[in-house]
């Protein structure tokens, strides 16, 4: 990274700038009976509205919550927060349980999971065809893993220091979104680290793979149980949000106009497997929005994506065209079993500053063979990513995996140091010197130490997980909440059925015509 760029950061008053970064999270948790079966029952009234909640949502399926924080200074604040969401949920799900792995629980046949819903107004419809057209396209298996979104920002404050520092000519929000472009670029050539570091689903129900191809090894006598004895994260694999289909875009992160481009080609024209299937059914009925190759944006599955909070009714490319960057969403995480919240402060502080280095460090620009290399790097890293001998492909040849995540430690370093400068402490250096000892064996992948104690135990996965979502559960409900935070959780919930009702009370038109409107937008970037 520009060294004067270091420099100037240390600076005492500079430094205080970093105290400015703000960071969410967004928690996927499935709801589970107390057998450990697929919750078939809808989202309960009590936690509102699944459309219009800020912080309490579902995603794909209708038993696959949604914690939702605001951008906060600090990560124990997001925590509190994710803690209260969770606690608050405990009092109102009965004796239902929230599934702490990202791989599912047992799941049942395809047809019997079933798909979020969200009301009967034109954007609550939209959602829940969205979710159909999934389901149609790659099955909705899918629909049941969860994971953990990670949302990063630098204040404007920040922004503007580095504008001037860097000596830019260009508008404040133009070289925003150029530099989170960057970060975006770099990200993706390292974040192999993220899920080799964090990954936490190296085994399966055989349930989930019944219907599937797979290359997957029987984990122990039972056979309930599959497994890659290397794997890290098998949900950022074929198995997870990974879609053949989706192996012939190639989407370019060199700057907006050509991100938006690629994007929006992708969704305008149709794709011929998904033209055949139709956009409704022999009924007549909704099957999915179009017959592009993606649906909506959101359907392309990537590691990470430029966000801008998207206005009702605007897509979230106008969003960005509108208004630029306004922050990333990192998506490679899987949930951590070992903490109750599903991520802990250390992980979140080594996030901070493996996103910082990716902003303060050199970002060439990348073309069809790089983007390929990420892909095959990202299948590498995944099935046998804590194999010692594993190599990656690296500036066109090929390197040892802890020798680079060696390297990538050592340069994250000083922006630990920067930012423990910052909060007069040494938490960011501690729990980088905990990634460290993963790289050097000194300490367990959560994917090593998820399979060290099914082993141990004699158990296969549906047991071990069953058993930790107990034991999270208890951690829950044995803290209820106070009456006056109680009370506040009610009455959001109470407010997004309301708002709910005023969006199905001002819908006007039918909804295709609804989807027009919608779809319209996007021809602005293929002009």
């Amino acid at each position: 990274m520009p060294v004067s760029h270091l420099a100037a950061l240390a600076h005492p008053q500079t430094l205080q700038l970093l105290k400015g970064i703000r960071r969410g999270i967004e928690k996927e948790s499935l709801r589970v009976s107390p057998d450990g079966d697929l919750a078939r029952t809808p989202h309960g009234a009590a936690l509102g509205s699944a459309l219009t909640h800020d912080c309490i949502t579902t995603d794909f399926s209708e038993a696959l919550l949604e914690f939702i924080t605001p951008p906060v200074a600090t990560p124990e604040e997001a925590l509190q927060i994710l803690d209260q969401i969770h606690r608050y949920t405990y009092s109102q799900i009965g004796d239902e349980r929230l599934w702490v792995n990202s791989m599912p629980c047992r799941i049942g046949a395809s047809e019997e999971i079933p798909v979020a819903r969200y009301g009967r107004s034109h954007s609550g419809t939209m959602k829940t065809v969205y979710r159909l057209g999934l389901g149609l396209r790659y099955g909705r298996a899918m629909q049941t893993i969860a994971g953990i979104h990670y949302n990063f920002s630098l204040p404007d404050t920040l922004w503007q220091w580095l504008h001037e520092h860097e000596g830019s000519s260009e508008e404040l929000g133009d070289f925003k979104t150029r530099r989170y472009f960057d970060l975006i670029r770099n990200f993706r050539r390292h974040y192999w680290l993220l899920i080799y570091l964090f990954g936490a689903a190296p085994a399966v129900c055989a349930s989930f793979v019944e219907d599937r191809s797979h290359n997957l090894e029987v984990f122990d006598a039972s056979g309930h149980t599959l497994f890659a004895p290397h794997a890290t994260s098998l949900r950022m694999g074929d198995l997870g949000y990974n879609s053949e289909a989706q192996q012939s875009l190639i989407v370019c992160y060199n700057d907006l106009p050509s991100y938006l481009s690629t994007l929006c080609a992708a969704i305008s024209q149709p794709y011929g497997p998904y033209h055949a299937l139709g956009v409704k059914d022999a009924e007549g009925n909704y099957q999915q929005l179009s017959t592009g190759l993606l649906q909506i944006e959101n359907e392309f599955y990537s590691p990470i994506r430029p966000k801008n909070p998207a206005r009702m009714g605007e897509t979230a490319l106008s969003a960005l065209d509108n208004r630029g960057v306004e922050y990333i969403e990192v998506r490679c995480l899987d949930l951590n079993p070992f903490a109750p919240l599903g991520i802990d402060a250390p992980q979140m502080r080594f996030l901070d500053s493996f996103l910082l280095h990716c902003l303060l460090t050199e970002s060439p620009k990348t073309d069809e063979a790089d983007y390929r290399a990420t892909q095959e790097n990202q299948v590498r890293i995944v099935y046998r990513g804590r194999d010692p001998e594993l190599h990656l492909i690296h500036n066109g040849g090929e390197r040892k995996l802890t020798d680079w995540a060696a390297c990538l430690l050592d340069e994250i370093a000083p922006i630990a140091t920067l930012l423990d400068n910052a909060w007069q402490g040494d938490s960011y250096q501690r729990a980088l010197e905990s990634q460290r000892a993963k790289v050097s064996g000194a300490a367990p992948t959560p994917a090593a130490h998820m399979l060290a104690e099914m082993r141990s135990r004699g158990q296969s996965f549906f047991q071990w997980a069953s058993e930790k979502a107990e034991q999270h559960r208890r951690y829950f409900v044995e803290r209820p909440l106070d009456a006056d935070t109680e009370r506040h959780f009610a009455e959001l919930a109470e407010a997004s059925l309301q708002k709910q009702k005023q969006i199905e009370a001002a819908d006007q038109g039918t909804f295709e015509d609804f989807l027009g409107h919608y779809y319209a937008q996007y021809v602005f970037c293929q002009q």
